[in-house]
């Protein structure tokens, strides 16, 4: 047992004052930290924070690390220097060191004894690029120098990798077991259940890839409370960093005191995802771009309406992996725009022909809207435009042409390139124009749309609309509603919070 606390906050800073900053915050959260000595600019910075350290004495479990270049740290001394910082680490309160595979081969055993008995030596091995799955051969190498615990971190390239890595763990007794990669974010929350003894994550400063915050680990995901009664759900897409998803939902399950938790999967492969559904005990999970389309012919059966739009945003996994897919965008059009507009006597222009445009394009078809289509692929819009018995637009006509609405469907303007629009100014000919995305708050199209005096609609009220069907989908239970809201808000920022509610 390497600390009381098994979410191992990450301390790493250039200077001795900052890194005793975050030590400081560090301690508000977790009494398990690793001091990463290496982020220290010189050995006489090391050396101070040390003597802080020492005259202090933090009531914590403090593992000290002073990683070499040569095992991707940045640490420039030899290999007696760092043996030299890791003996003062010790005297200082530390009462775990970890050693890298590089510098134990190359140390005599009776030199550790000496320099370092006082401490327990956590051996590690990380593997940045390659994922080796030998384990077995890799932990038998770090357990010749006889450390109380190992750690293995390895690159993930799939989540079949970070599974296996997980799986050895399991087997295994003082193994911290590491997934690295933005594919592995999620694995970080469920290593502790899946049996690694910590896992880790920066106060500030990320030290390694697919990190998350410390304060992202322990409050919004409660790492540190999952367990095998957990339920596992998730938002799978690709990007997925921007999504909001698991706030609202995490908000959701914490208002109604679940055992559960919702997890970003940053999905290349959608067969590498379903493949890891029943070793992760994912119970469902929502569907982004560019997916909402693709997984459709993955699914053993298919609500009668997500079938007809011809995508899905909303699968459940029941019995053995059978999934069911659902789509709710078209709750969150209807909810956003019939309080604004009649529907029955409208002509609405739709950007895009993907899966959130073909949510819209059925939503307003079956309330009666006119439904005219604009999309990048002119074989796309006309094949969508059919299928609600609607029209297309080209981009061309725009100028000349008037809607009641207008719907931008397309990820043009979302976060991080908030400075483009699918339209410009003169063509929206419109009374309203509603954006589905809602990270910006308030996109450059929404921006642009308010100069002209024209009505504007946030993608939070369609966000937030389809986001608590689901979660009813999911858990058979009213969703809380108000505490998804806020959470949303918050993330969002607070400038339109007032507004936003006024309108919702």
């Amino acid at each position: 047992m390497i600390g009381k606390d098994k979410i191992c906050a990450v301390v790493a800073a250039e200077r001795p004052r900052s890194m005793w900053a975050q030590l400081e915050r560090a301690l508000r959260q977790t009494r398990t930290v690793e001091l990463r000595l290496d982020w220290l600019l010189t050995e006489k910075e090391i050396h101070a924070f040390l003597r802080r350290v020492a005259i202090k004495r933090p009531r914590a479990t403090l593992i000290a690390t002073c990683r070499r270049i040569e095992a991707g740290g940045r640490f420039r001394g030899t290999i007696a220097n760092q043996l030299l910082v890791l003996a003062e680490a010790i005297r200082a309160g530390c009462s775990w060191y970890d050693l890298e595979i590089e510098s134990i081969c190359k140390c005599p055993p009776e030199l550790l004894d000496v320099l370092l008995a006082e401490g327990r030596q956590l051996a590690s091995a990380h593997f940045f690029r390659a994922n080796p799955r030998n384990w077995k051969s890799i932990a038998a190498e770090l357990r010749r120098s006889s450390p109380v615990a190992i750690k293995i971190a390895a690159n993930s390239s799939s989540l079949a990798d970070g599974v296996s890595l997980l799986r050895f763990a399991k087997s295994n007794r003082n193994v911290v077991a590491t997934p690295m990669g933005d594919l592995a974010l999620p694995l970080r929350c469920l290593a502790l259940r899946e049996g690694s003894a910590l896992t880790y994550a920066p106060v500030e400063r990320a030290t390694a890839p697919g990190q998350m915050s410390l304060d992202v680990m322990k409050n919004l995901y409660r790492a540190d409370r999952i367990s095998g009664k957990t339920r596992v759900y998730g938002v799978i897409g690709d990007p997925i960093a921007h999504s909001l998803s698991p706030q609202m939902q995490n908000a959701a399950f914490h208002a109604r005191k679940m055992d559960a938790v919702y997890l970003p999967f940053l999905v290349h492969d959608l067969r590498d995802f379903l493949a890891a559904i029943k070793s992760l005990g994912v119970r469902g999970f929502s569907v982004t771009l560019p997916h909402k389309q693709k997984i459709l012919r993955h699914l053993d059966d298919c609500d009668s309406l997500a079938a007809a739009i011809g995508a899905v945003n909303t699968v459940v996994v029941r019995g053995d992996r059978k999934l069911y897919g659902y789509n709710t965008d078209y709750i969150g059009v209807l909810r956003a725009l019939q309080q604004r507009i009649s529907l029955t006597a409208s002509r609405v222009l739709i950007l895009g022909a993907g899966g959130a445009a073909r949510a819209v394009a059925f939503a307003l078809a079956q309330a009666g809207t006119a439904v005219c289509v604009c999309a990048r692929r002119p074989r796309e819009a006309k094949m969508l435009a059919r299928a609600v018995g609607g029209e297309t637009v080209m981009r061309g006509q725009l100028r000349k042409e008037f809607f009641d609405a207008i719907v931008n469907a397309t990820p043009v303007g979302m976060f991080p390139a908030v400075e483009h629009s699918p339209l410009t100014s003169n063509e929206l000919n419109c009374r309203l124009v509603f954006d589905l995305i809602y990270r910006p708050i308030e996109t450059k199209l929404l921006q642009l749309a308010a100069r002209r005096g024209i009505e504007t609609v946030s993608g939070v009220e369609m966000f937030l609309a389809q986001g608590a069907a689901q979660w009813e989908i999911w858990t058979g239970e009213r969703a809380a509603i108000t505490a998804m809201r806020r959470a949303v808000l918050d993330a969002l920022g607070t400038g339109k919070k007032k507004n936003l509610r006024a309108r919702a």
